[in-house]
């Protein structure tokens, strides 16, 4: 599906943040399919009547099967400095995690290390540092219970991949749909329940805060959990 006004979360001169489908790839794989980054250039290019492919830079990435906001830059300049930010950790990210189990405890800290298995696309968490790992840090609290059914919002330090998916696994929580980490079927949508909520920071060019706050899935699951939107939203 290509990209619309309806998937646009924000744009300016220097960036445009985008309501990503569960199933997009942000990059180009091996898969061949095309990737969300070239869809976004389609439509700036369509948009502004630019002839030939439009800049855009890619910030950051969210796997496959997971949806929300993400973040492209518009120029050389954007990209450079939100690379940074990222880097120095200045950027708040905020998930939601549907689980089938209940954590133990409500709320709480997750440190790991991981080492990805790139053959495979499989991390494994360790408790002490190991060698060729990389820490992993989040923090999580239990938003509530609805069908037996446990939304988590997740707010990770650190941006390892399957970071958030492979940590609460080992919580005895895994994430609905995402039987790579132990939950016990896939999804037919080739999706998981984990969505990219929210991000926070401060504009890269005009200093200022910028919220950018991706609305839930219209998947005929997602929408019950409307109910715990905050209400501003």
């Amino acid at each position: 599906m290509p990209v619309t006004d309806r998937d646009i979360l924000f744009e300016d001169n220097h960036l445009i943040a985008v309501n990503k489908k569960a199933g997009d790839i942000v990059q180009v794989d091996e898969t061949g399919d095309e990737p969300l980054d070239e869809q976004v250039k389609k439509y700036l290019a369509a948009k502004y009547n630019k002839p030939g492919s439009a800049f855009l830079g890619v910030v950051h990435r969210l796997d496959r099967p997971v949806s929300g906001v993400i973040l492209f830059a518009k120029t050389s300049k954007a990209l450079e400095r939100m690379n940074l930010m990222f880097k120095n950790r200045e950027v708040k990210k905020t998930y939601w995690a549907v689980a089938r189990k209940r954590p133990q405890e409500p709320a709480g800290t997750l440190v790991h290390w991981l080492i990805k298995d790139p053959k495979k696309n499989v991390v494994t968490p360790y408790l002490k540092e190991v060698q060729g790992s990389q820490r992993a840090q989040l923090s999580y609290r239990l938003l509530g219970e609805l069908d037996g059914y446990f939304l988590i919002e997740v707010d990770p330090l650190t941006g390892r991949s399957h970071q958030i998916r492979v940590q609460l696994s080992t919580l005895g929580t895994p994430i609905v749909g995402d039987n790579k980490y132990g939950y016990p079927r896939g999804s037919r949508k080739g999706s998981i329940c984990l969505h990219a909520r929210r991000l926070e920071f401060i504009h890269p060019v005009k200093k200022e805060p910028v919220t950018l706050f991706a609305s839930l899935p219209r998947d005929g699951f997602w929408e019950r959990f409307e109910r715990f939107e905050p209400a501003e939203n």
